[in-house]
């Protein structure tokens, strides 16, 4: 499968705890990290959960 690189934009400061987790499940802490992932199915909705906090990239 393909690889996409997520990174981190925005803050989680007040935001729900849902999406606080879910950056968490990605692997992002700070602003400006960067992680990389497999593309599935799962990681995808994950990053669609969080798509106003970070920005995704193929590669």
């Amino acid at each position: 499968m393909a690889k996409i690189k997520v990174t981190q934009v925005k803050s989680n400061i007040k935001r729900p705890e849902d999406q606080k987790r879910t950056l968490a499940a990605l692997g992002l802490h700070k602003i400006g990290q960067t992680v990389e992932h497999e593309e599935s199915a799962t990681i995808l909705g994950m990053v669609n959960k969080v798509k106003h906090l970070v920005t995704v990239q193929n590669g």
